[in-house]
């Protein structure tokens, strides 16, 4: 009986729930953590009742949500001894997120103290203790500035540690060493950064996460269970799974991005035949000995850095897995749009060719030499984006990558005529 009464109840909350979720509001950020907890008191129910509720009603987005942070919360509960968890991001270019949305700001998140509140929510009367790091990666609009008088107004702001990279750059050691100016870092080097300070810190696990709201870090849970249960030394957010909750603006790329894909699982081959699809989510758990071992030399500071440590890991031999969790895009002031996404796309590629050489990793060597001869800056890529060869049109993306389908002889031909037709027109 209480079974088919808290059933009930869940079906209402479902008819209830939002059909969209808006970033930029806080109220659907409160009401959203509301829900998971109604949710969660219905103790009759398990999380796959919930999840199947969910798929056999085809539940609005925001309870499909709050399922996601009800798994999270059941696990966190299980915990037993103590863990302390530190979480990283990088900023540049967030001076607007970070800010709450008003009329003048009106990509505005408050991103930080949202975040704040998401990991308090998390790990309220519970074994894990976090600490969040905020990293300024060179940021034009000073974003450790607007952090810092962010922290000032938190409940908690001794949980939050704000740090500019261009204090720590001059080193001759560490992780550090070879990045010579805070211009030279993408991302990468703010990240690895944020890492040292929260081993510093005596964090056992380690977070990375974005600047936005996109990742709700009430899933804390879905990456520790894989870590704490089954000792896996790297769990990877995976956008791609069929559990996962993608709301994502793909019109950002053209048709091409299918040719993008194929030479970078081709170039990438150890990572993307080992079932890691979905390299570049920014929900990641590192633990110490994985971070200790990755943070000896890193390759790159750039976007690419995702795949390095990937490749590092598996150098390494530390047990990696893949957990399906929710996303929700925030591209209005998305760094690769800012930046264009074919620059973002050809440091993630030189990126790759760098990481799979010097991790001594299987690769399509044929691949890499045609990037390395053909492929000199975005310009290139920005030829082969809004067009498509045929060998691609019909190809799934778990296809992708197989030079049977198109060679790394065939995608310098393509390339070569692309370049071509963009000289005649």
């Amino acid at each position: 009986m209480a079974r088919e009464t808290d059933l009930l109840k869940a079906y209402e909350l479902s008819q209830q729930a939002n059909e969209h979720f808006d970033l930029t509001d806080n109220k659907q950020q409160r009401t959203l953590l509301q829900l998971a907890e109604q949710l969660d008191a219905l103790d009759a129910l398990s999380v796959g009742d919930l999840k199947q509720l969910a798929i056999e009603e085809q539940a609005p987005l925001e309870f499909r949500l709050a399922v996601k942070l009800v798994d999270s919360k059941r696990f966190v509960r299980t915990i037993e001894q103590p863990i302390k968890v530190g979480v990283v991001f990088a900023m540049w270019g967030e001076h607007n997120r970070l800010n709450p949305k008003q009329a003048q700001n009106p990509n505005g998140e408050d991103s930080l103290r949202v975040k704040a509140d998401q990991l308090a929510w998390i790990t309220k009367d519970s074994q894990v203790s976090w600490q969040l790091y905020p990293v300024d990666d060179g940021c034009p609009h000073d974003s450790a500035g607007i952090a810092s008088g962010i922290v000032k107004t938190l409940e908690h702001p001794e949980r939050v540690s704000v740090v500019r990279l261009e204090d720590y750059v001059h080193t001759t050691e560490g992780p550090l060493a070879n990045l010579t100016s805070v211009d030279d870092s993408r991302k990468g080097g703010a990240i690895v950064l944020g890492c040292q300070k929260a081993l510093e810190d005596d964090a056992e696990v380690v977070v990375y996460t974005d600047a936005d709201n996109s990742v709700h870090l009430g899933q804390l849970g879905l990456l520790l269970k894989p870590y704490l249960t089954e000792n896996k030394q790297v769990a990877l957010g995976n956008r791609k799974h069929p559990e996962s909750i993608l709301v994502k603006q793909e019109e950002r790329w053209g048709v091409g991005i299918k040719t993008l894909r194929h030479m970078q699982r081709m170039i990438g081959e150890q990572i993307f035949t080992q079932g890691i699809k979905d390299t570049q989510a920014a929900f990641k758990l590192y633990s110490r000995d994985a971070l200790e071992v990755i943070l000896r030399n890193p390759t790159v500071y750039d976007f690419s850095f995702d795949t390095d440590w990937i490749l590092a890991a598996m150098e390494y031999n530390k047990s990696i897995t893949t957990v399906p969790f929710a996303f929700i895009d925030s591209a209005a002031e998305s760094a690769s749009i800012v930046q264009g996404p074919m620059t973002t796309w050809y440091t993630l590629l030189e990126g790759l060719v760098k990481a799979v050489r010097a991790r001594h990793a299987s690769y399509s060597r044929d691949m890499a030499r045609v990037f390395d001869e053909e492929i000199h800056s975005h310009k290139d890529l920005e030829l082969l984006i809004d067009k498509l060869p045929t060998e691609l049109a019909n190809v799934d993306d778990k296809s992708l990558g197989d030079p049977s389908i198109m060679s790394p002889n065939q995608m310098k031909a393509w390339i070569k005529q692309a370049r071509l037709d963009a000289v005649q027109s």
